[in-house]
């Protein structure tokens, strides 16, 4: 990668309960971000009738966040919550102690009025939405999804007995519907190794290019003059996908290590798990990542607690192994390089030189930030009302914050006015340029061979995702970047700019993170 260049969406709550029992409340919830929040979860209506893999239990919760949306025109998009459930049953009560992904029906869920929900065919989770156009705080009581528990185990072996005594965690991702639709790839301007403009419009990936394209060049599957996909199925963009909105942030990163065994805490940290009460996972000069120890671990046997200081700030210091094992846990799979142009473009002609937020201009002043690391962190001075906002090397390295930002911190400044100043996509999505280097899938000699299978929700015991056709997570080929970071020069900035796509780094580094996009 190129570095000399002069509230997170994410919560979670957790229940102890025996499943034709009582259960009490462990810990409460997170608001981070938007204040996405999942409060109450009560397991109801349990049935026991038939085999013992049809055995199920409704798991009931309210889910909450700010400034959610639905619109039929325009971007013809809206916001949603990726939600997913993790389960675990105690040694003392005959389990294995490891938290695993619960498998959820993909009907049988309960939507409140006024919100709808669309369940994930492979069981990992669901999303929820406003069920009609508007503007408003999403607060739902009582959404309720049907956790098949004769379906999962609580060792890996045995299945889950009617009246074992299980932990269950609510988690929940923000998200942004990219819609399916023909979109511009490329731009014919001077963008660094940028695609020659194409239109794709089919989600064929491997249909050639040819004749002329409605948004500018030719029409195909893939970009005129690029690598060809190995397969017709290759994320192509064109198919309509969602998206996270923000950044994985560093509580959503702890959210998730506080799930994973010692082993796996290993292999997905820079520091042993063992170490001592306030140790930053990254050492001294971590550039804002403020994610460090709270309750040591014991070698192999009992899993770390890690806190996050900095909670809403984007994560930095990810691997492609660490991004991929996140995304693969949450069920959800990396974006290609043609979505991310896809994510910020939308369906509207492409300009030349264009940044996230659709326009050539760009602020130059140094920002100082106030409540620094604060999930109310916001620009103090030189936020522009008039360009577009973004953490890039001219606003955000001299000045002295050296790190990335909040997530969504220019939407939520004072004298916001729109997509240019929140430093914003076609469709909404947040930072994707600037703050931390994307990781996508390279449309390159290895990058070709991915087929957009999403995570399944398990790593192996080194804490690794294991899933088809994703890049390899030890040497990320395949993998490169797009949307430059906080140390970036303004043109990696640009939506067409692939100066980093052919950047193979597997190392942690405080430039790198990422974000996943999923399929229904």
């Amino acid at each position: 990668m190129k570095r000399n260049h002069s509230k997170p969406a994410f919560s979670l709550q957790s229940k102890t309960f025996a499943l034709a029992a009582l259960f009490c409340i462990l810990f409460g919830t997170g608001a981070y971000a938007n204040n996405i929040a999942i409060a109450n979860v009560t397991p109801i209506g349990q049935s026991t009738s038939g085999a013992a893999n049809t055995h199920y239990t409704m798991v009931q919760f309210d889910i909450s966040w700010a400034n959610s949306f639905r619109v039929s025109t325009g971007p013809s998009n809206w916001d949603a919550a990726w939600m997913f459930v993790k389960y675990r049953v105690s040694v003392a009560n005959g389990g294995d102690g490891l938290w695993r992904h619960a498998t959820l029906n993909t009907s049988g869920f309960t939507a409140p009025t006024g919100s709808s929900i669309t369940a994930a065919t492979d069981g990992t989770g669901a999303f929820i939405y406003m069920s009609a156009d508007g503007r408003a705080d999403f607060n739902k009581l009582g959404v309720q999804l049907r956790w098949n528990y004769g379906l999962n185990t609580k060792d890996g072996v045995t299945g889950i007995g009617d009246n074992d005594l299980v932990d269950i965690q609510v988690f929940a991702i923000e998200m942004l519907w990219v819609p399916q639709g023909a979109f511009a790839i490329g731009t014919g301007g001077t963008e660094t190794s940028a695609f020659t403009l194409t239109t794709i419009n089919t989600g064929s990936a491997t249909l050639t290019p040819a004749g002329v394209g409605t948004l500018g060049g030719q029409a195909g599957g893939y970009p005129t003059g690029a690598t060809l996909p190995t397969s017709s199925t290759f994320s192509n963009g064109f198919n309509g996908f969602y998206c996270m909105k923000y950044e994985v942030s560093q509580k959503g990163y702890v959210d998730f290590l506080n799930t994973l065994t010692y082993t796996q805490q290993a292999g997905r940290v820079s520091i042993a798990p063992s170490s001592s009460v306030g140790t930053y996972i990254n050492g001294i000069d971590n550039k804002r990542n403020k994610i460090k120890i709270g309750t040591p671990g014991t070698a192999s046997t009992v899993p770390a607690v890690f806190t996050a200081e900095f909670t809403d700030v984007a994560c930095n210091w990810l691997s492609w192994g660490d991004l991929a094992a996140y995304l693969d846990w949450s069920g959800l799979r990396p974006m290609t390089e043609l979505e991310y142009e896809k994510a910020c473009r939308g369906t509207l002609a492409p300009v030349a030189n264009e940044y996230i937020w659709g326009g050539t201009t760009i602020a130059t002043a140094e920002y100082t930030i106030s409540s620094g690391g604060s999930p109310s962190e916001v620009i103090n001075d030189n936020y522009s009302t008039t360009l577009g906002n973004a953490a890039y090397a001219t606003t955000d390295l001299v000045t002295g914050i050296n790190g990335p930002v909040r997530v969504g911190i220019f939407a939520g400044t004072s004298g916001n006015n729109g997509r240019r100043t929140a430093g914003a996509t076609y469709n909404v999505i947040m930072e994707m340029g600037g703050n931390v280097s994307e990781r996508v899938v390279a449309l390159d000699a290895t990058g070709k061979a991915f087929t957009g299978v999403h995570g399944d929700g398990r790593l192996d015991a080194n804490g690794d995702a294991v899933v088809t056709n994703w890049p390899d997570v030890m040497t990320a080929a395949g993998i490169g970047f797009r949307g430059g970071n906080w140390q970036s020069s303004a043109d990696f900035l640009r939506i067409s700019d692939r100066a980093d796509i052919a950047t193979v780094d597997a190392t942690r580094t405080a430039l790198t993170g990422g974000r996943g996009v999923r399929i229904p």
